[in-house]
C-alpha cells in the first residue's frame, strides 16, 4: 500500500474549557500549551496541568486519484480514548492512548469534500504517573492501494542464519500471486527472488547488525503495481543461562535507560528528529538500550534505535486490573490486551533494535494467582505473534510481598483514595496551599526520598519475597527484577536456569552491576531509572537548589531523576555512568555550586546534583564538595596546582572537601603503580560576559526541529553558572516551538519563548518553515545573541 502524509491542515479546539479552535499540524500535543494550575486533578503525576478533552478536524477531497482505492487510515497514536468519526459516522474507538490502529474508510466516505473528526478525552483526571500529553501526538498516515495490494505490516522478516546469512520472508497478499523481492544494501541489489507467501533468501557477503555497526538493508516487495518497504537489519538472537543475551552469537550486556515518552519542551509530540537526537545523546552517556517506560514506542524511536544502534525494551502498560490512578487503563486491559499487543508487535517485528518485549511495570497484580495466569496468558501470545524474541516483565519484588500482606501499594482502593485527596486540594487550592495524604506510588517516592532506597532493595531481599515472586517470573522468559539487585547473587544459585534483568535500577548500583555480570552471564542487563528526564512525576517536587525553587505547588514539573536533562544536556552522572561501565576510565570532576548554603536532599534515583563548572566569582576561601568519578586505584585533587588530597576511589567515585579558589582545579588519576593515567581540569571564566546561541547543526530541512542551546559565557566559551537572566527568543523563517531549563521547577509551560536560566543555560527549539536561512535570536534586554541555520529541502 502506498503512504501518504495526512498530518497537515488539522484544526484542533478544547471540549472542556471556552478557548478558539486554532490551526495545527501534526502530531500535535494539546496539553503542552495548557495553564499548569494547583487545581490540577492529575496533580504532580502530570506536572499539574489542567487537562480536557479536544477535537481535531480535517477536511479532504476524494479526488480522481483516490477513487476506487483501497484506503485505511492510521494513527500511530492518540491519548486517550479516542473516538474517530468520517462524515458523521463513528468509525472506531481506542482507549490506549500509545497504540497505533488503523481505521477502514471506504464504507465511510463520499464523493467531494470528507470530514475526518477525532476526539481525545483527557479531562478524566487522574489518569496517569507521568505527563501523558493530550491528543494526536504521533503521526497520521493515509494508506491507499488497487486491487492486488501488499497490507500494511504485511511483509515480516527474520535472519535465520549469519554463517552464512539466510532470511525469511513472509508476504500476505490481497490474492494469490507471486511477489518478487529486492534486497537493497543502499543502491546495490544484493539479492533477488520471486514466489508466494514465504521466502527464503541468502545474502552474500553480509553485513551483519549489532550495537557497534547497526547495518541496515531495504526489502523492496513488488506484488502488481504494488511496493511495500520494509528497512531491517540481520541479526541473530538468543537468551540462555550460559549465555545470557547473545546478538550474532556474542554475548551482550545491557547498559540500559529507561525513560518515558515526552520530549521534554516538545512535549509528548514525536518527531524523527527528536527521536534521533535522544537516542544519540543516551548512547554517548554509555547506554546500549532504552525501555520505552512504560508504554510502546513510537515508530521514529524504532527507527532511530535502529540507525544508531540501541537496543529497545518495548513495554506494554503500567497497569493490568488493578489501578495506579483512578481513571488509567486498568479498567480496558482484560478487553484490549491481545489487540494493542498485536499492534505493537506488528510495528516492531521487522525492527533488529527490539530484543525483549515487556508486558508491564511493577505489576502487583503478579502476586496473585490471577497475575499469575495473566503474565503467561501475555508470554504465550507473544510467542505466538513473534518467537524470536524474550518477554519479560518489571516485578517490584518489594512491593509484590506487601501485596501479598494487604499493605500493597497499588489497589482500587488506594487509586480511589488518591482521587479523592486530589479533589480536595483542588477545591482548596484558591483559598491556600493544597495538603494531601501521599497514597500509593507517591507515598513510597516520598518515603524513598526520606529514607533512601535501600529499603527497597533490603526489602527485596528477605525470604517472603522470594516466595511471592517465583511463579509469576517462572512465567516469563527474563524475569525482570525492579529494584532487586541485592537478589542477584542469591539468585543466581537458587535458580540456575533463571534469566535476570534489572528492569528498573539506580544510578548508584551500576558499579555493582557491572562487577556481578561478569561472573555471571545469567545478569543480562541493566535499566537505570531514568536516562532522561521527563515532564510529571514530581511530587513533592524534584530536588533542587534554593536558588531555583518557588513555593508555588504547580511550579514543580518535573522529578529530575535522571543521567540527561530535560534539555539534553547530560549530567555528570553521565560521567560517572560511563566509569562505571568501563567504557571510560576517568577522571571526571563535579563541584556542588559553591554560593549555595545546602545541598539539595537527593533521593536514591540520583546520585549527585553536582555541576562541571570551577566558575564562582565572589566566592573565594569558600568550602564545597568536590567528586572526582574513576576506574583507578587513587586519585589527587589540586586547586590551583596545590594538592587537596588523595584518595583511593570507592566503587569508581570518591569525596573531597575544599576551598574554592579563582583559577582551576585538576583531578589526576593513578594505577596500582602510581603512574598517572588520566587526568581532568576544570577552569575559572574570564571576566568579560557574554550571551550565545549556539544551534546543534548548522544545516536542516522545511519542517525540521532545529535546538539551540542558550548560554552566558566568558569570550572562551567557558560556561558562567552564576549567570541567572530571563531571555526570550524570536525567529525568522521559523516558529519558536517553546523554551526550557533544567531546574525541576518552572513558571508557565515550555511553550512560552521566555525563560530563565538555569545555571547560565536555557534551551529552545525552532521548527524551520521554509527553504533559506533560519535566524534566530535570544536577548535578555541588555545582550542580544543571533544564530543562523541554513535550511534547504
Amino acid at each position: 500500500m502506498r503512504k501518504i502524509d495526512f498530518n497537515q491542515d488539522w484544526t484542533c479546539r478544547c471540549l472542556t474549557r471556552e478557548e478558539p479552535s486554532e490551526a495545527v499540524t501534526l502530531p500535535h500535543d494539546a496539553m503542552r500549551t495548557e495553564l499548569r494550575v494547583n487545581s490540577s486533578l492529575g496533580e504532580g503525576n502530570i506536572g499539574w496541568f489542567e487537562g480536557g478533552d479536544y477535537e481535531y478536524r480535517k477536511t479532504f477531497s476524494l479526488d480522481s486519484g483516490l477513487t476506487g482505492k483501497k484506503l485505511l487510515l492510521e494513527f500511530e497514536s492518540v491519548y486517550h480514548n479516542a473516538e474517530v468519526w468520517v462524515n458523521g459516522k463513528k468509525a472506531m474507538y481506542r482507549p490506549y492512548g500509545y497504540t497505533n490502529f488503523y481505521v477502514e474508510l471506504n464504507d465511510y466516505l463520499v464523493e467531494g469534500e470528507n470530514e475526518i473528526r477525532v476526539i481525545a478525552r483527557n479531562s478524566d483526571q487522574p489518569n496517569s504517573r507521568w505527563y501523558s500529553g493530550t491528543g494526536i501526538f504521533r503521526p497520521v498516515w493515509l494508506w491507499t492501494a488497487g486491487e492486488k495490494y501488499i497490507p500494511v505490516n504485511g511483509v515480516k522478516i527474520e535472519t535465520l542464519s549469519i554463517h552464512p546469512a539466510k532470511i525469511r520472508i513472509r508476504v500476505e497478499t490481497s490474492e494469490p500471486g507471486d511477489v518478487t523481492v529486492e534486497i537493497r544494501d543502499g543502491r546495490t541489489i544484493a539479492a533477488k527472488a520471486s514466489g508466494s507467501g514465504e521466502l527464503i533468501m541468502e545474502i552474500p557477503d553480509a553485513r551483519l547488525w549489532n550495537v557497534d555497526t547497526p547495518n541496515l538493508y531495504t526489502a523492496r516487495v513488488f506484488f502488481g503495481d504494488d511496493l511495500a518497504e520494509e528497512t531491517f537489519g540481520i541479526r541473530t538472537l538468543t537468551w540462555t543461562p550460559d549465555k545470557g543475551i547473545a546478538i550474532n552469537g556474542e554475548r551482550v550486556v545491557i547498559r540500559g535507560a529507561c525513560i518515558h515518552h515526552d520530549n521534554g519542551l516538545l512535549g509528548a509530540c514525536m518527531y524523527p528528529e527528536a527521536e534521533e537526537r535522544r537516542i544519540r545523546i543516551l548512547k554517548e552517556s554509555g547506554y546500549n538500550s532504552v525501555r520505552s517506560a512504560h508504554n510502546p514506542c513510537s515508530r521514529y524511536q524504532l527507527e532511530a534505535c535502529d540507525r544508531l544502534g540501541m537496543l529497545m525494551m518495548d513495554e506494554y502498560v503500567d497497569c493490568w486490573y488493578m489501578h495506579k490512578t483512578k481513571n488509567d487503563y486498568a479498567s480496558f486491559v482484560g478487553e484490549w490486551w491481545k489487540q494493542d499487543l498485536k499492534d505493537m508487535v506488528e510495528k516492531d517485528y521487522n525492527h533488529p533494535c527490539v530484543i525483549i518485549y515487556s508486558t508491564g511495570n511493577e505489576v502487583a497484580e503478579t502476586a496473585q494467582q490471577k497475575g499469575i495466569a495473566l503474565q503467561k496468558e501475555f508470554t504465550e501470545y507473544l510467542h505466538q505473534l513473534d518467537p524470536t524474541r524474550p518477554v519479560t516483565c518489571g516485578i517490584n519484588i518489594f512491593f509484590n510481598f506487601l501485596s501479598s500482606m494487604g499493605m500493597g501499594v497499588y489497589s482500587d482502593e488506594k487509586a480511589q483514595q488518591q482521587a479523592e485527596a486530589a479533589k480536595k486540594a483542588a477545591q482548596e487550592a484558591q483559598a491556600k496551599k493544597p495538603k494531601k495524604k501521599h497514597v500509593g506510588s507517591e507515598f513510597y517516592n516520598v518515603l524513598a526520598a526520606k529514607l533512601g532506597c535501600d529499603f527497597m532493595k533490603f526489602g527485596a531481599s528477605l525470604p517472603p519475597c522470594d516466595w511471592k515472586t517465583k511463579d509469576a517470573f517462572a512465567a516469563m522468559d527474563i524475569a525482570g527484577y525492579n529494584y532487586g539487585n541485592w537478589r542477584y547473587k542469591k539468585d543466581v544459585k537458587k535458580y540456575p536456569d533463571r534469566l535476570i534483568l534489572g528492569s528498573e535500577t539506580l544510578i548508584g548500583d551500576a558499579y555493582d552491576f557491572w562487577e556481578a555480570e561478569k561472573t555471571r552471564p545469567q545478569i543480562v542487563g541493566d535499566y537505570v531509572w531514568a536516562g532522561w528526564d521527563y515532564i510529571g512525576e514530581c511530587g513533592d517536587g524534584g530536588p533542587e537548589y534554593e536558588d531555583y525553587k518557588t513555593d508555588a505547588f504547580e511550579d514543580r514539573i518535573r522529578g529530575g531523576t535522571c543521567r540527561v536533562d530535560v534539555t539534553g544536556k547530560k549530567t555528570p552522572e553521565a560521567d560517572y555512568t560511563r566509569v562505571a561501565f568501563e567504557l571510560e576510565k576517568g577522571p571526571y570532576l563535579a563541584v556542588f555550586p559553591v554560593y549555595e548554603k545546602e545541598k539539595p536532599a537527593i533521593t536514591g534515583w540520583q546520585l549527585t546534583r553536582a555541576l562541571r563548572s570551577w566558575t564562582y566569582p565572589g566566592c573565594d576561601g569558600q568550602e564545597t564538595d568536590v567528586e572526582v568519578y574513576a576506574r583507578a586505584a587513587s586519585v589527587e585533587l589540586f586547586v590551583n596546582g596545590k594538592s587537596a588530597g588523595k584518595k583511593r576511589p570507592k566503587k569508581a567515585r570518591a569525596n573531597f572537601r575544599v576551598t574554592y579558589h579563582d583559577g582551576e582545579i585538576m583531578a589526576s588519576a593513578y594505577d596500582a603503580s602510581g603512574r598517572e593515567i588520566g587526568r581532568d581540569v576544570l577552569k575559572t571564566a574570564g571576566k568579560e560576559t557574554e550571551l550565545r546561541l549556539e544551534a546543534e547543526k548548522p544545516a536542516c530541512r522545511p519542517g525540521e526541529m532545529v535546538y539551540f542551546r542558550i548560554r552566558y559565557t566568558d569570550q572562551s566559551g567557558e560556561t558562567k553558572p552564576m549567570e541567572k537572566h530571563r531571555v526570550s527568543v524570536d525567529a525568522e523563517n521559523g516558529a519558536v516551538m517553546g523554551t526550557a531549563n533544567g531546574s525541576t521547577y518552572f513558571r508557565g509551560n515550555y511553550a512560552q519563548n521566555t525563560v530563565p536560566t538555569y545555571f547560565g543555560e536555557a534551551q529552545t527549539v525552532v521548527q524551520a518553515v521554509s527553504e533559506g536561512t533560519l535566524r534566530v535570536t535570544v536577548s535578555d534586554g541588555t545582550q542580544t545573541a543571533e544564530a543562523e541555520v541554513i535550511c534547504k529541502g
